[in-house]
C-alpha cells in the first residue's frame, strides 16, 4: 500500500463490492479517513492476518470504527496468511509514518526485525489477540483468557458426555490450532488440563494415539487441512468404532471436521454426530449449532477486544498508561508483555439467543 492511488486500485481489483461495503474503512483511505481529523493528528496502522475468516474482517472493521470515533485516521491491511506479505505491509505502514501499530500476527516469530524498525521510529506496537514472540518491541497485548477458552471447550465435552457421573469410556480425537500461533499452546494446555485425567483413567480414549500438541496442530487454522486429517484418522483408527467427541479449537476447523464425519456417514442412522467444540462464534458455525451439527463454540466478543486495543493506542499516543489486568502470564521470550484479557463465553443451542442475539452480535435474520 505505497500510496493512495495504488491502494485504491489494488482494492478495486481484489475485493468484491459486497466485501468492500462490509469492510468500509478497510484501507481507510477514502472519505471516512478524510473526515477523521483531530488535534491528535495520528494515523494508526492495523495489520490483520486474513480476509478468509469472517472473524478477522469484523475485527479490522471494529478497530477502524473505534479509532475513528476517537479522532484517528486508520490504514487497515490484511496479510492473507502470508507472513512475508504481512512483514512487507507493516514496513510500508512504518514508511508512511503511522503513529501506532495494531498487529494480529500470522507467524508469531516473523516480526522481530520489522518491529525493531517500528521501535526505531518510536511507533508503539499493540499485539492483537495473537502474542508476537521474540521481540522486546511489543508494548502491550490485547486478547482473551486463552487458557480459559480451552478449559471451556474441554469442560463442555466432559459435561456433555457425563464423565463426572462416571460414564464412559468414550472415544475422542484432539485438534489444535496453528503451530505458529502462540495462542495454540494456551488453548490446548487449557483443554488438556481438563481432559487428561479422563484420558489417564481411560474414560476417554484417543484411538489415533495422537495426543501431543505437535501431532494435532492445524497449520494456519485451515478447515481443509483439518478435514483431511480427520479423514485419515477415521480411515486408520475407526473401523467399527465410532467417535464420541472431537476437541476442535476453532469454528473453521470444526466445519472441516464435520465435513469429514458426514462423509463417513456420521449424522445418519446409528452414527450420531459426536460432540464437536469450536471458537469464535462464526456465523456458519452458529447456524450449524442451531441445526444440531456442531455442538458448541466459544464466543469472544471481538467488539470489546477492538475497543481495548483502541484504548491502548489512545492512551499511548496521549502520554497515558494503558489499562492492563495481567502482567505475569504472557512472556514472549524477550519480555513479559503487559496484557488486557477479556473473558470468553461458552455457547451452544441452549443459550445462543441470549448471548449472541440479545447481546447484539447477530440478529435473528442473520441466523436464518
Amino acid at each position: 500500500m505505497r500510496n493512495r492511488r495504488a491502494a485504491l486500485s489494488a482494492l478495486a481489483a481484489t475485493a468484491s463490492l459486497a466485501l468492500t461495503l462490509s469492510a468500509c474503512g478497510q484501507s481507510s483511505e477514502g472519505g471516512s479517513e478524510e473526515k477523521a481529523t483531530s488535534a491528535k493528528g495520528g494515523t494508526v496502522g492495523i495489520a490483520m492476518p486474513t480476509k478468509s475468516s469472517e472473524r478477522w474482517i469484523a475485527d479490522g472493521n471494529n478497530v477502524v470504527k473505534n479509532l475513528q470515533s476517537k479522532g484517528y485516521k486508520t490504514k487497515l491491511v490484511f496479510g492473507e496468511d502470508d507472513p512475508d506479505q504481512q512483514v512487507s505491509q507493516i514496513e510500508n505502514l512504518i514508511t508512511q509514518g503511522v503513529k501506532a501499530l495494531i498487529v494480529a500476527a500470522i507467524d508469531n516469530k516473523s516480526l522481530t526485525n520489522v518491529l525493531q524498525q517500528a521501535h526505531d521510529a518510536k511507533i508503539p506496537v499493540i499485539a492483537y489477540d495473537r502474542l508476537i514472540l521474540d521481540s522486546k518491541n511489543v508494548d502491550y497485548y490485547a486478547s482473551f483468557d486463552n487458557t480459559k477458552v480451552g478449559e471451556l471447550q474441554a469442560g463442555y465435552i466432559v459435561d456433555k458426555l457425563g464423565l463426572k457421573d462416571g460414564k464412559g469410556p468414550f472415544n475422542i480425537e484432539l485438534f489444535a490450532g496453528s503451530n505458529d500461533d502462540n495462542n495454540t499452546k494456551y488453548f490446548f494446555s487449557g483443554a488438556m488440563s481438563v481432559l487428561k485425567p479422563y484420558i489417564d483413567k481411560k474414560k476417554l480414549v484417543v484411538r489415533s494415539g495422537q495426543t501431543a500438541l505437535n501431532q494435532v496442530t492445524t497449520l494456519r487454522w485451515d478447515g481443509a487441512t483439518a478435514q483431511k486429517r480427520m479423514d485419515d484418522v477415521l480411515t486408520k483408527s475407526y473401523k467399527s468404532e465410532k467417535v464420541d467427541a472431537v476437541l476442535s479449537p476453532y469454528d473453521g476447523i470444526s466445519i472441516g471436521i464435520l465435513s469429514a464425519l458426514k462423509s463417513d456417514n456420521y449424522g445418519s442412522g446409528s452414527k450420531p454426530l459426536p460432540v464437536v467444540t469450536g471458537q469464535d462464534a462464526e456465523l456458519a458455525s452458529v447456524k450449524s449449532i442451531i441445526a444440531g451439527q456442531q455442538t458448541q463454540t466459544v464466543y469472544k466478543d471481538t467488539r470489546k477486544l477492538a475497543e481495548v486495543a483502541s484504548n491502548m493506542v489512545d492512551a499511548e499516543l496521549n502520554g497515558k498508561k494503558p489499562e492492563v489486568n495481567d502482567t505475569k502470564t504472557y512472556d514472549n521470550g524477550a519480555k513479559v508483555v503487559p496484557s488486557y484479557l477479556l473473558k470468553p463465553v461458552s455457547v451452544d443451542k441452549s443459550n445462543y439467543k441470549e448471548i449472541l442475539v440479545d447481546g447484539g452480535y447477530y440478529t435473528e435474520g442473520d441466523l436464518k
